[in-house]
């Protein structure tokens, strides 16, 4: 469980300046526990499998060498698609607080965002509309517990696909390509993720791979917080979700982020006066849709829409929501990449 933090307001951030309304109004909700953004009465999000089926992936796991490889797309129905189907609406795990991926629109009030387009396109395939979502926000640290406590049908939460979440979750192929980089103030002495990082207070998200990263190799960053995991824990180097290091940041409590290029680059869009460090990210990582682990008929579903959101080039459903919302940050990008599909 996370833990909840006081939450500076717009008269408490110092330092720099820059930081833009946006940067604000992500900041009152960055402590947020596993919050139901609309309720529902349709019961429990989905079902596990049989412990054969957890056996079989858990020792594809274990020998997994390319994670981003999933089943291949089908457009059948099975138990967890009939669930969802009779409950009316599809629930997804999202996040509220990443500008340009899945956020709350002070203005409007509705979440937007790259990962938030995506889900609709599910729930459009699924239950032919795609306002039939419940969207429910989780912090980085439980996406994992969510799917599992069957909170959620999906998680579509720029969650990277690695060998070991594939022991807990299922995955679609990938649908963006990132990487880990350092975000740090423009006039800070960090270089990017290199023997500049020594001694200095670096942040990242609890359950993150870059926190799996800087356990690798630290630099000798100080990343960790005393108490870590615990209820002592302060919250203050780890912390539950990923842009409460960036008002650690605002605030001179760290020095330095360590994050996906992707999220790193929305948040530079709020901030000015941060910016991404070293020039190119040091990991190469997808993200994927993640389901309940052996959700199998709703993983070649997903596989199918995603099919679908590639498909037509620069006119895609996928490039029209990138061109959207991530190619200022993120620019470059000719297309998404190519799915892969396992052969067992």
């Amino acid at each position: 469980m996370s833990r909840s933090e006081d939450r500076p307001g717009r008269g408490g951030l110092r330092g720099w300046g820059g930081v833009t309304g946006m940067a604000v109004a992500c900041a009152v909700t960055a402590a947020v526990t596993l919050l139901p953004l609309a309720h529902h009465s349709g019961g429990p999000a989905g079902t596990g499998t049989s412990g054969g089926v957890v056996t079989t992936e858990r020792a594809r796991a274990e020998a997994c060498t390319e994670p981003e490889a999933s089943l291949p797309a089908s457009g059948d129905d099975g138990p967890n698609i009939d669930r969802i189907k009779e409950r009316g609406k599809l629930i997804a795990g999202v996040d509220q607080n990443s500008f340009r991926w899945g956020y709350r629109n002070p203005e409007s009030g509705n979440l937007e965002g790259f990962d938030i387009d995506l889900v609709r396109a599910i729930a459009d395939d699924l239950l032919g509309d795609p306002d039939a979502v419940i969207f429910r926000a989780i912090p980085t640290n439980q996406r994992i517990a969510a799917l599992e406590n069957d909170r959620v049908d999906v998680v579509v939460r720029t969650m990277t696909i690695n060998c070991k979440r594939l022991e807990q979750v299922s995955f679609s192929t990938a649908y963006f390509r990132a990487g880990q980089q350092v975000l740090a103030p423009k006039k800070s002495p960090i270089t990017g993720y290199d023997s500049s990082l020594k001694g200095k207070r670096v942040c990242s998200a609890e359950g993150s791979t870059a926190y799996e990263a800087l356990e690798k190799k630290s630099f000798g960053a100080l990343y960790k917080d005393d108490f870590d995991g615990t209820e002592r824990d302060p919250d203050r180097l780890t912390v539950p979700n990923q842009l409460d290091c960036l008002v650690r940041l605002q605030l001179g409590e760290v020095d330095a982020v360590v994050t996906d290029n992707a999220l790193a680059a929305g948040q530079a869009a709020q901030d000015p006066a941060v910016e991404l460090k070293g020039k190119d990210p040091f990991t190469t990582e997808y993200y994927g849709v993640a389901t309940k682990k052996g959700s199998d008929d709703l993983v070649a579903r997903v596989n199918k829409v995603l099919v679908d959101y590639r498909a037509g080039g620069k006119n895609s459903a996928w490039m029209r929501s990138y061109e959207k919302w991530l190619a200022t940050g993120l620019p470059g990008i000719t297309a998404p990449p190519a799915p892969k599909y396992r052969t067992d």
